[in-house]
């Protein structure tokens, strides 16, 4: 016996409903036992009518829980009918028709609700066929009626099913569908948190910095050269302006519901790196440019990115290693442009360990930083690549290549111009190309000397 799932408890509406299918396929019972061949007229049910009606109607509650048994109760009291002095009509087996669309329904396999209700019809269609005597078109559409009707309902159940399976699976896909647009929404609010928090590093952390190193300065100073200690001063009340203004405009911009409603600042780029460059020779640290190639122009993210990983390389620089020079190389090729910023300095824990005081137990209980993470990140998510750690013969370097647009001249050959240097301001170190391209191809984290 098939087991339906219709075994649990039922709410006061479906017992309702069962009552009402269950009357009214008792009155046509009823209303089917009194019909007569010969057209005469009505008389009331006999009592083999009110037996047909009421043993099938009394099955019909219970076809969820045992359908076949149901199907074979209300198909034989279909098929005695005609035994019992009754004509068989499509009134008499509504029992048969209603238990057909059930099965068909609610049972899983359509293999076998197709043969139940072709079994149901066939047995009806022979009960109902006279076994002598002439077949009149009468009789003929009778008995094609009590046959089709158990086809019909099994189709209607069938169809009724798929349809309730159809918005089922609508349903869940809509419920999945919701789940992953959460799931994804979740993942890019990690993503811009992670964005917002690298742009917050690059902005404050290098104007922190070089506060920190400006200060420095003026306080050794202090009492041996007053002018130049009111000058670093002055350099830092400007530092610390230039980082308040960065960082009102971005927490300002983030706090923003739509659009800005004035002009945004376009992103630093390469075209800023004389200015960016000039702010670390005020705190201290002499910065060489080598450039090899001819320039060309970058696409906004990476020529961004490029800006940003000079800037955090530098203020790296100027915070850990313990040198007051660095060189930075750019090697413009073909598809890629590499950009190599080395010094000749000590680690951070090998400056913490060779000095005393107070600034050098603060430098080595300082936590590692996030610095290399975000070069990394920045480099990575333009398609570029980057390598960070020590050198050989000292110092620390970081290369990073980022990829160019293709050229539209094929015919010029960056190879040309090897060996041709560009010094900005001449500031030039002859050494820093060597350095450059002896560090370009390193590989590996070094140690973590980046700023927090």
């Amino acid at each position: 016996m098939t087991d339906t799932g219709g075994g649990g408890p039922r709410s006061r509406g479906t017992w309702w409903r069962e009552a009402a299918v269950t009357a009214a396929a008792f009155a046509l019972c009823l209303l089917g036992g009194v019909v007569q061949d010969d057209g005469s007229t009505l008389s009331p049910p006999s009592a083999a009518a009110y037996l047909i009606a009421v043993v099938s109607c009394a099955a019909l509650p219970v076809r969820h829980r045992a359908p076949l048994a149901t199907m074979v109760v209300t198909t034989a009291c279909g098929v005695l009918g005609p035994v019992l002095g009754l004509l068989l009509s499509p009134l008499i087996v509504a029992p048969a028709v209603i238990t057909a669309y059930s099965y068909a329904l609610t049972v899983r396999n359509e293999r076998r609700a197709a043969s139940a209700v072709l079994l149901i019809s066939a047995a009806l269609l022979v009960a109902s066929t006279p076994l002598f005597g002439a077949l009149s078109w009468k009789d003929a559409s009778r008995v094609g009626a009590v046959a089709a009707f158990p086809l019909v309902a099994g189709v209607l159940g069938h169809s009724v099913r798929n349809r309730r399976a159809y918005l089922a699976a609508v349903e869940e896909r809509a419920r999945r569908a919701e789940e992953s647009r959460d799931s994804e929404a979740r993942h890019r609010v990690a993503e811009e948190r992670v964005r917002i928090a690298r742009e917050l590093h690059d902005l404050v952390a290098h104007q922190i910095t070089l506060a920190n190193a400006q200060a420095t300065v003026a306080s050794h100073l202090f009492d041996a050269r007053p002018e130049q200690t009111r000058k670093s001063l002055k350099e830092l009340v400007e530092t610390t302006g230039h980082a308040l203004d960065e960082l009102r405009a971005t927490v300002g911009l983030l706090r923003q519901s739509g659009d800005a409603a004035g002009p945004v600042e376009p992103a630093p780029g390469l075209s800023s790196l004389p200015t960016l460059l000039e702010s670390f020779r005020r705190a201290g640290l002499e910065v060489s440019v080598h450039q090899e190639g001819t320039a060309r122009p970058l696409p906004p993210g990476v020529d961004l990115t490029a800006y940003r990983i000079v800037q955090e390389a530098l203020t790296n620089v100027t915070k850990h290693a313990g040198t007051g020079s660095a060189r930075v190389h750019l090697a413009w090729n073909r598809d890629r442009v590499t950009i190599t910023v080395a010094d000749d300095g000590v680690s951070a824990r090998t400056a913490s360990i060779a000095s005393t005081g107070p600034s050098a137990a603060a430098l080595s209980d300082r936590p590692p930083g996030y610095g290399l993470i975000g070069m990394r990140e920045r480099a990575t998510a333009v398609g570029g690549q980057l390598s960070a750690g020590r050198r050989p013969e000292g110092g620390f370097l970081v290369s990073t290549q980022l990829p160019l647009p293709p050229v539209k001249d094929t015919t010029r050959s960056d190879t040309s111009t090897d060996g041709a240097t560009t010094t900005e301001e001449g500031r030039m170190a002859d050494g820093a190309a060597g350095d450059g391209r002896a560090g370009g191809g390193r590989t590996g984290d070094g140690e973590a000397g980046d700023a927090p």
